[in-house]
C-alpha cells in the first residue's frame, strides 16, 4: 500500500480547488491582472496594522481567551447595533481562524456523520467540501438563472429536504452569483427551516457590498438578523477579510447562541486554541475605526462593477446582469463550453485570471467569475481585453 493509499478516505476525497489551479497555472506572470480570487488589491490599512503591530511588540503573544478577547467581542457587539441595528450582548459572539474556520467549526457544532446540508449553488466550493470532511452530506440546490439574473427557487429547497437533513446553508449576497436575498426570501428561507426543524447557517460576509436599486448605496443587504425571533435556530459565519481588507490575517467570528458557547470553545480548543491575541487588538480597531475605510472599498467596487459590466454586456456575447451585492461578476460568454479550459486560455492570450465557474459547483460549468474590488484601471483594462478576446472567439 502506498503512502496515499494508506489515508483516510475522507481526507482523500478533499478536493483540489479549481480557483488555484488556475492561480498556480499563472502566478508570476508580468503584466497578469489577477482577477481570480475574492480580495482586493490594497493592502490592510495602517492604522489596523499598527494597532496589531503595537501589540505584538508590547508582549502580546500568550494563550489567550478561546472564545476570543472580551474587547473583541465588546467591539463585534457595538458593530452589530451600529449596521444590523441589533443589540446582541458580547456572549453571542465568537473569535476564531478566519472565516474558512468559522464555517468549518459551525458544520462540526451543528451535523454528525451522514447528516445532510442543503446549500445553494453556485457556490463558493468550500461550504461543500467542508460538509464532506466533516463526514455530512452536502446537498447542492441550484439558483434558477434567467435573463441574467439569478434566483432562488424555495419550492426546490423543499424539496431537497429529506429526514436527514439538518441544515440549510445561505450565503448572501451570493459568492460567486452575487444573488443577494430579499427579506421576503429570507423570511421564506426561515419558514423552511421552522417546519422541518433544521439550522440555517448564514453566511452573510458581503452585507456591507449591497448595490440597491442598480445605484451605489451605502445601506447593507437585508440579512436574517432582520427576520429572525427569539428562538429560531441561525448560526452566522462571517471575515474581517474583504470589509477592512485582512484576508491574510485569518480572523474571522461566529454569531451564535449564548448556549452554545461552551460547545464553541471546545472546538476551537481542539483546533487552533484560539486566536493571537495580537491580531484581535487589530481587528477591534477595525470595527471601531473603519467605517470610512469601507465605505470606499464599497465605493470602489459599486464604481468597478459598472464598469466592468457595462463594457462587456455591450458585446452582445455575454450573458450577465450587474450583481446585487458581493465582489463578483459572474459571466457567461457566448461559446464557452468549458470554463475550465477557457480560464486557462484566457490567462494564456490576455493575460487575465478569472475563476472558472466549474469550480463552483452545479450550474456554474458555463460561467466565469471575476473579483472587480481592484484598482479602476486595472478593471478597466481586464474589460477591455476581454471584450477583445470575446470579440475574436
Amino acid at each position: 500500500m502506498s503512502i496515499v493509499e494508506s489515508l483516510s478516505p475522507r481526507s482523500l476525497r478533499a478536493p483540489e480547488s479549481g480557483i488555484v489551479e488556475v492561480v498556480n497555472y499563472a502566478r508570476g506572470r508580468e503584466g497578469l491582472i489577477p482577477l481570480w480570487v475574492g480580495e482586493g488589491d490594497l493592502p490592510t490599512p495602517q492604522f489596523i496594522a499598527q494597532a496589531a503591530s503595537t501589540a505584538l511588540l508590547g508582549g502580546e503573544t500568550f494563550y489567550t481567551w478561546q472564545r476570543g478577547i472580551p474587547e473583541l467581542r465588546a467591539a463585534l457587539s457595538r458593530y452589530y447595533a451600529r449596521r444590523f441595528g441589533k443589540v446582541l450582548p458580547a456572549e453571542h459572539f465568537y473569535v476564531v481562524g478566519s472565516g474558512m474556520q468559522a464555517i468549518k467549526l459551525a458544520i462540526e457544532a451543528l451535523v454528525s456523520p451522514g447528516d445532510d446540508m442543503v446549500y445553494l449553488t453556485p457556490a463558493w466550493p468550500n461550504f461543500a467540501a467542508a460538509a464532506e470532511l466533516s463526514g455530512a452530506n452536502p446537498i447542492a440546490v441550484q439558483l434558477d438563472f434567467t435573463g441574467g439574473r439569478w434566483q432562488v427557487d424555495l419550492d426546490r429547497i423543499e424539496a431537497a429536504i429529506t429526514p436527514k437533513t439538518r441544515v440549510l446553508f445561505v450565503n448572501t449576497p451570493s459568492n460567486p452569483t452575487g444573488w443577494t436575498a430579499t427579506r421576503e426570501d429570507l423570511a421564506n428561507l426561515l419558514a423552511i427551516a421552522r417546519r422541518h426543524d433544521l439550522w440555517i447557517m448564514a453566511d452573510e460576509i458581503y452585507a456591507l457590498y449591497h448595490y440597491a436599486g442598480g445605484h451605489h448605496s451605502s445601506s447593507r443587504a437585508p440579512s436574517f438578523l432582520d427576520v429572525m425571533e427569539d428562538g429560531d435556530r441561525v448560526i452566522f459565519v462571517n471575515s474581517f477579510s474583504k470589509n477592512w481588507s485582512m484576508t491574510g490575517w485569518r480572523v474571522g467570528w461566529i454569531v451564535a447562541p449564548p448556549e452554545m458557547g461552551q460547545v464553541l470553545e471546545n472546538l476551537v480548543q481542539y483546533s487552533t486554541s484560539g486566536v493571537p491575541q495580537f491580531l484581535q487588538k487589530g481587528a477591534i480597531v477595525a470595527l471601531d475605526e473603519g467605517d470610512a475605510f469601507v465605505q470606499a472599498n464599497i465605493d470602489k467596487a459599486a464604481r468597478n462593477r459598472d464598469v466592468f459590466c457595462d463594457a462587456l454586456i455591450a458585446t452582445n456575447r455575454v450573458e450577465t446582469l450587474k450583481p446585487d451585492g458581493a465582489l463578483y461578476a459572474f459571466l457567461k460568454i457566448d461559446g464557452v463550453t468549458d470554463s475550465r479550459l477557457a480560464a486557462l486560455d484566457i490567462v494564456d492570450r490576455i493575460n487575465v485570471g478569472l475563476a472558472p465557474g466549474t469550480a463552483f459547483g452545479p450550474g456554474g460549468e458555463l460561467f466565469m467569475r471575476a473579483c472587480f474590488l481592484r484598482d479602476p484601471k486595472q478593471v478597466e483594462e481586464a474589460a477591455d481585453r476581454l471584450a477583445r478576446y470575446i470579440a475574436a472567439r
